[in-house]
């Protein structure tokens, strides 16, 4: 096996100081209290119970309330993240781009000088409001200072690749950065070696086998069994106190699910050690993940949280989220459909068009891996629809359409070009039309570091409801995470939510219910209700 190589080591000896753990404000209740290892905060969440009175016709609502107490421990430790696929444009950018931020690396563009930094980054490049002042005036903290996350600068990385190349000459080949950055941090990304990974040639696009020269051999079982060592000798090395894992690598076609396969943990265990064709190299890696109590993210579109995969989750009480990095046309389109159905307006048509050069492009091209990404951009636009029965009679649905061509000389620029038909007041039209340059992995590298220090945040919370109950972590599936993913994976019978605005509310007022706050909401009645 290779030797474990990571980033932390590598810039160790010229790194500045980080603020893990560092937090903006500190909470004035006697809801929340501070000692040296947590925060504790009792906290009421308000809802509504609505019922319906099956004669009348008519609405029943109940307001309630639920007594939670959680407990955030303060202490980051020392945290890696290992990803699947590491040898990719994603996986090389966000390491090069972690390098440059954490050395304070400079580059010269033809406008002049370029600092690193972390835009595109919810955590690390936007704010939250926290109050108003005396003077009544918002006041806004950075999103990562609500609670104490861990920095990316301070992430051990380390992972997997089918294809040997170092960092460095992955970095090059993905032709992402500036020409001057790439040659800045080369020398120290080139001594990184992914690991040997899991290649099964059914599962990608065949135009992907010429990388396929590192690779893990044997039966499911011992690849399996490989790949938990290497994150056992990964977590040694290093010293670290948590690994996350998160799959950065092609999109894969979509796994049969059926019963007796991956339908139960037990089920999926027997599959792998039986060698069935229908276990997919990324869930034999979220599979090796949660036996070795590492939280697994999935960053592709394919199915790989299979049932028995969450099962496996929720009995190992290890984390799993998924699927799909959500970057750039699906996120307007979680944006765009939410505004026009709330202002009444009713979309008859989306139709999405795409074209990419990178190596994702490569790998959709083939049909099968398309079809997986296809269905992760369908769904984006169904709890809007759902949420207004005045536009939307029971399954009806806007015509959604999307396409994703590969043409080679755009690279990691993709192009997007959407069109949405709304019927307006009247039996009117309204058509808007929209173009889009994605940089591809300049927008995805930043959702990779907001979901691992998401991720690695909820390692550290508990919860209990009543004094003597027990402190326990939240479920097994992360759908906090759903701001950041296509297509959010949630527990059983849970609703899925798509729209960004409420995606973004949900984490930033959980974090605030961590340190006992209230909900943020845009009433602002110190504005309004006053003489």
């Amino acid at each position: 096996m290779s030797p474990i190589n990571n980033l932390a080591n590598s810039a160790d000896a010229a790194a500045p100081a980080t603020a893990s753990g560092s937090t903006a404000f500190k909470v004035d209740s006697p809801s929340v209290r501070y000692t040296d290892s947590s925060i504790e905060s009792d906290y009421v969440y308000d809802s509504t119970v609505v019922s319906r009175d099956a004669a009348s016709g008519k609405y029943s609502a109940k307001p309630t309330q639920v007594h939670y107490k959680f407990r955030t421990k303060t202490n980051v430790g020392r945290v890696g993240l290992m990803m699947v696929g590491w040898g990719g444009n994603n996986g090389s950018t966000v390491t090069a781009s972690i390098l440059a931020n954490k050395k304070g690396i400079s580059w010269e563009t033809r406008k002049g000088t370029q600092e690193p930094n972390y835009f595109g980054s919810l955590m690390m490049a936007s704010t939250v409001k926290l109050g108003v002042d005396e003077q009544l005036k918002d006041v806004y903290v950075p999103f990562n200072e609500v609670v104490p996350m861990a920095h990316p600068n301070d992430i051990v990385i380390g992972g997997w690749d089918i294809n040997s190349k170092n960092i460095g000459d992955a970095m090059r080949r993905a032709q992402v950065l500036p020409v001057d950055l790439q040659r800045r941090v080369y020398d120290e990304l080139a001594e990184l070696k992914p690991l040997p990974s899991v290649y099964y040639p059914d599962f990608i696009a065949a135009n992907q086998e010429e990388r396929a020269d590192n690779l893990i051999g044997g039966t499911k079982q011992e690849q399996l069994d490989h790949l938990r060592k290497d994150i056992r000798d990964f977590k040694q090395a290093n010293g670290l106190d948590r690994v996350i894992v998160m799959w950065t690598a092609n999109t894969e076609r979509y796994a049969d699910v059926a019963a007796g396969l991956n339908d139960t943990a037990d089920n999926l265990l027997q599959s792998i050690a039986n060698g069935h064709s229908e276990v997919s190299p990324s869930t034999l890696f979220a599979v090796a993940s949660i036996l070795e109590g590492a939280p697994f993210i999935n960053g592709s579109p394919q199915n790989t949280l299979v049932p028995g995969v969450i099962a496996l989750a929720e009995r190992e009480h290890t984390f799993v989220g998924g699927d799909d990095f959500k970057s750039g046309q699906t996120k307007i389109k979680s944006v765009l459909a939410e505004f026009l159905v709330n202002a009444g307006i009713k979309p008859l048509a989306i139709t999405s068009y795409n074209h990419l050069g990178n190596n994702d492009g490569c790998n959709l091209s083939a049909p099968a891996q398309f079809r997986s990404k296809e269905i992760s951009k369908s769904s984006v636009v169904d709890d809007m629809v759902g949420a207004n029965h005045l536009l939307y009679k029971k399954g009806e649905h806007p015509d959604h359409t999307i396409v994703i061509k590969y043409v080679p000389s755009v690279g990691d620029s993709k192009r997007a070009m959407d069109e949405y038909v709304s019927e307006i007041f009247m039996g009117g039209l309204n058509t808007i039309s929209l173009y889009n340059t994605c940089e591809d992995s300049l927008l995805a590298s930043p959702l990779i570091i907001d979901l691992f220090m998401m991720t690695e945040l909820m390692t550290r919370v508990t919860y209990r409801q009543g004094d003597d109950a027990e402190w326990l972590p939240f479920h097994s599936v992360l759908s906090i995470l759903s701001y950041m993913l296509k297509a959010p994976v949630v527990a059983p019978n849970t609703p899925v939510v798509n729209a960004l605005a409420k995606q973004r509310m949900a984490m930033e007022n959980i974090l605030r219910a961590f340190v006992g706050l209230p909900p943020n909401n845009e009433m602002m009645l110190e504005h309004k209700a006053f003489h």
